[in-house]
């Protein structure tokens, strides 16, 4: 049987398309994943074999889907999902675990979400580019560039785009795209302000909860989870990049408080401001 690969992406930089892990299995006989919730996107493309997806739709309601070889599947964040291989043909596949500010964007027009995630190549070219593209990544060393491996990404996102058989049409012009392109950048212009969700919603005169709903269907965040992962992203930066002290990094991210502002990034990073630079300092000569 060949050998599992599993890589973890650690470069925060990217915001359109942002890489979390990938890698490769030929699965026993029925092994299983679940049920479970993701934090972001995961993409699973089955390069031969059989396995289901189950994918709890409300609270009561679960849909199962039984799939083959040159089939993928699509697990959206703060869903329940289980997934397991078949007992006489178990599947081998490759996975990819994503966000950003495209993504949504991108599998909506893919015509992929928890209401439909199975993805069905338009052609057996389509096929081969994923899966070429995905053991690329899941075959990647250490020593990858972090530009390599997001290029990558782009491709294979690429691939589901334009070679989905259900793709939707795109309507130019949407009004939600435009309120949360403007909300964006109001965001980046004032990051370290102690701008709300009411600030966003107002500057756009929209009503707070239609301006919640609207870039959450966006984005695939709410405009307060990702106005802490636009913040904590700058102060990663400056944690890696400069000498400044952690309590004016708090300050400079719209934190004054710097216990909260702590937590905050130890929710998103895993690990204390202090602890993050040790390990992540880049060192000028």
């Amino acid at each position: 049987m060949p050998i599992p690969l599993f890589h973890v992406f650690s470069d925060d930089r990217f915001m359109d398309l942002t890489l979390y892990q990938y890698g490769y299995e030929k699965c026993r006989p029925l092994h299983s994943f679940g049920p479970s919730i993701r934090n972001h996107f995961l993409f699973h493309y089955i390069f031969s074999g059989k396995g289901t997806l189950l994918v709890d739709e409300t609270a009561t309601t679960t849909k199962e889907y039984k799939l083959h070889g040159g089939m993928g599947f699509l697990i959206e964040p703060d869903r329940i999902n289980t997934y397991f291989a078949d007992r006489e043909d178990p599947w081998e596949y490759a996975w990819v675990e994503f966000s950003g500010l495209k993504a949504k964007e991108i599998l909506d027009i893919a015509g992929l979400s928890t209401e439909s995630p199975v993805f069905i190549p338009a052609s057996a070219q389509v096929s081969d580019t994923l899966k070429s593209e995905l053991l690329h990544l899941a075959s990647s060393s250490s020593e990858t560039s972090s530009l390599h491996l997001i290029g990558h990404l782009y491709l294979i996102m690429d691939a589901l785009l334009t070679g989905s058989s259900s793709r939707r049409r795109v309507q130019n012009g949407k009004r939600s795209r435009f309120y949360t392109d403007e909300a964006i950048t109001f965001i980046s212009q004032n990051y370290a302000l102690p701008i709300t969700v009411e600030d966003m919603a107002q500057r756009l005169n929209l009503d707070r909860s239609y301006f919640g709903k609207i870039f959450k269907e966006v984005i695939g965040q709410s405009p307060q989870e990702f106005l802490i992962h636009y913040r904590m992203s700058k102060a990663a930066e400056l944690l890696k990049t400069t000498d400044m002290p952690v309590k004016d990094i708090s300050v400079q991210t719209g934190y004054p408080n710097q216990l909260h502002f702590s937590r905050a990034f130890k929710n998103v990073y895993g690990q204390s401001p202090r602890e993050y630079r040790q390990k992540n300092r880049i060192l000028h000569e």
